[in-house]
């Protein structure tokens, strides 16, 4: 799938080697440190599961995985939007992670509104994932209470 003008777009880079990164995104035991709440299984090629987020109740379908260890993750997020992760591996086992996710949504208000708003959760996915490897910290606890649904 190639990327439409609606394709949100993240940077940053990690003071650890590529081989740590990817396994930080793939094991859904480190992702509980600083994205989800539970997931089903390892993000593995040809694999299907399922990712709980704190702050909703529903599982969220993750499909169609493809894996280049240490170096590419990509899966379908919804139906219409593939999510591609590459890390390159720097000098001194720093690794660049770039996420792009690519829609064929039409360009409108609302999807206009949701690229920009998916820009800032993949920045934030970045951002979290970098505080926990490099530093142990674990920015999204309680950052995104106000987003629970109301009973």
């Amino acid at each position: 799938m190639t990327p439409s003008p609606l394709s949100p777009k993240s940077s940053i880079q990690i003071q650890k080697p590529a081989s740590e990164v990817f396994e930080a995104i793939v094991n859904p035991e480190k992702m509980k440190n600083y994205f989800i709440a539970h997931g089903t299984g390892r993000l593995e090629t040809g694999g299907e599961l399922k990712w709980k987020f704190p702050e909703f109740p529903d599982y969220y379908p993750i499909s169609k995985v493809k894996i280049e260890h240490h170096k590419f993750i990509s899966f379908v997020w919804d139906p219409d939007t593939v999510v591609e992760i590459t890390l390159e591996e720097l000098i001194e086992n720093s690794t660049v992670v770039r996420v792009i996710e690519k829609s064929y949504k039409e360009m409108n208000d609302d999807t206009i509104a949701w690229a920009i708003e998916n820009a800032s959760g993949w920045g934030n996915f970045l951002a979290s994932l970098k505080a926990y490897l490099e530093y142990g910290i674990q920015l999204r606890k309680g950052a995104f209470e106000f987003m629970r649904p109301k009973d």
